[in-house]
């Protein structure tokens, strides 16, 4: 009963955070993201139970069939929805919140070879921009949003904003939400940019009043 209710709330997930869903029969064919969550709560099941090569082997045919790699040994939260998903990778100590978007060709990486925790965690209600690498041990704190093609290898608080390369964080006035998730990804704003456009406000009024 727990499986289906599961089942249920993914679609619904589905069709809240993707306007281009029409329909069930749409999402249970042609949603690797969904389909990639799925096989991850087979082979975490198989990982936790210590049948770690079966997990491994289920976890590489998903990855075959989804491009989405996802290791079994990963902690996901609820409602957690891949968007497109092509090339995304999820290491083995990630660890995911609830209500969490992420876009295709993300990479939650490790930056060390020690057997410890070595990937990020992740709290909810993030969402993470096409092409962003996060990499180390480091905390996405709630409602984090990480601009597309930005590199984070610190940690990021509360409802702050991060782009660039290495990221820079940011907190933004205002936030658009729809069911819990921050998105416009696409349009956050560059700390940097913001404090020379000051700069270029308050050298033209200097230069207003010298004249």
């Amino acid at each position: 009963m727990k499986f289906i209710v599961r089942i249920k709330e993914d679609i619904a997930t589905v069709f809240r955070e993707d306007p281009a869903a029409r329909s069930i029969v749409e999402i249970l064919l042609c949603y690797p993201g969904l389909h990639a969550i799925w096989g991850h709560r087979i082979t975490h099941w198989l990982w936790t139970r210590d049948f770690k090569t079966e997990a491994r082997l289920v976890s590489h045919l998903i990855r075959f069939f989804t491009g989405i790699e996802i290791h079994p040994g990963a902690n996901i939260g609820k409602r957690f929805f891949i968007d497109h998903g092509m090339g995304v990778v999820i290491g083995e100590t990630t660890e995911i919140g609830e209500d969490v978007l992420i876009y295709q060709g993300v990479v939650l990486g490790g930056v060390s070879q020690q057997k410890t925790k070595r990937h990020p965690t992740i709290g909810n209600r993030v969402v993470i921009g096409a092409g962003a690498i996060l990499l180390g041990p480091i905390k996405i704190n709630k409602g984090a949003r990480i601009g597309a093609g930005s590199v984070v290898i610190k940690d990021v608080p509360d409802d702050a904003t991060v782009v660039g390369v290495p990221g820079r964080i940011n907190f933004p006035v205002v936030h658009k939400k729809i069911s819990g998730v921050n998105l416009d990804h696409n349009n956050l704003p560059d700390p940097i940019i913001q404090v020379l456009h000051r700069l270029e406000q308050r050298i033209e009024e200097l230069e207003k009043g010298v004249q």
